[in-house]
């Protein structure tokens, strides 16, 4: 049997007196999208920043192709060139345009040469469908389009998987969809992904397997038909219910991606 590409081994985190992780466990294969859902302080965000080591577990261990990250004396910088992460919030360098954004990871971190790390930057920015726009300044942006050159500084550095945190919570609702399209688009070209978010029509449409994360601890896991049609959780079914009368059912995405797959 295959080792998973990342092996994730009863991770428990705590802040001073907040135990916020209580033994999450999960895997996750070569071209899978895990879509993590639960309500607000259900610990989604600091399970990715354990993951990608920006603040390690207390105990478990944390697996990227075979190797344990949570090791002592690992590199955590060479291991983080290998995880990706779009944030909620953009963090672009105000002062670069789109292109240099993108492409200073490739310079300072991977070291290649201008005219390289510029051509592979482009080849990223065209993936999110932002290459028109690769020499304008952040503040020449939307949001939703400072979000899809986030996305595309992580796929340039081409990471073993890309981690989301709510990537469309500090959208505009009339900006969520382009963005949920650029992901839609890089995880049907095969990104290895996880993802927090509330987007059930992005779900449904790209993941292999939702996780329901609730007071630190995975309450209910299946497939995007799964938590559809049959959650088992009472919680659950609570929570889709609030979800629909919040947003929704957001079909529109799913409708979106069939009609590109019909092209």
């Amino acid at each position: 049997m295959d080792e998973p590409l990342l092996r994730i081994v009863d991770v428990w985190k705590s802040y001073e007196d907040l135990q916020v992780l209580k033994g999450v466990s999960f895997e996750l294969a070569e071209r899978d999208v895990k879509v993590i859902f639960g309500p607000s302080g259900s610990g989604k965000s600091t399970l990715l920043r354990c993951i990608n080591m920006l603040n390690p577990p207390d105990s478990g261990e944390i697996y990227l192709r075979g190797d344990n990250i949570t090791a002592p004396n690992v590199d955590l910088n060479a291991i983080r060139t290998r995880i990706g992460m779009v944030f909620q919030h953009f963090n672009l360098f105000a002062h670069l345009k789109a292109i240099d954004n993108v492409s200073i990871g490739l310079r300072r971190v991977k070291g290649l040469e201008k005219q390289e790390a510029r051509r592979k930057a482009l080849e990223a920015l065209n993936r999110v469908r932002l290459a028109e726009w690769a020499d304008h300044y952040p503040a020449q942006l939307s949001g939703g389009q400072q979000q899809r050159v986030g996305i595309a500084r992580a796929l340039a550095m081409e990471p073993d998987v890309i981690l989301f945190d709510e990537p469309t919570s500090a959208l505009d609702p009339e900006l969520i969809g382009e963005v949920l399209q650029a992901m839609l688009d890089i995880a049907k070209a095969g990104t290895t992904m996880v993802v927090v978010t509330h987007e059930m029509g992005f779900a449904r449409a790209v993941a292999s397997e939702m996780i329901f994360l609730d007071d630190g601890v995975v309450i209910e896991r299946g497939t995007p038909e799964h938590f559809s049609v049959s959650p088992k959780s009472k919680r659950v079914k609570r929570f889709l219910n609030q979800l629909d009368v919040l947003y929704g059912s957001h079909e529109k995405l799913l409708k979106l991606s069939e009609e590109e797959e019909g092209k």
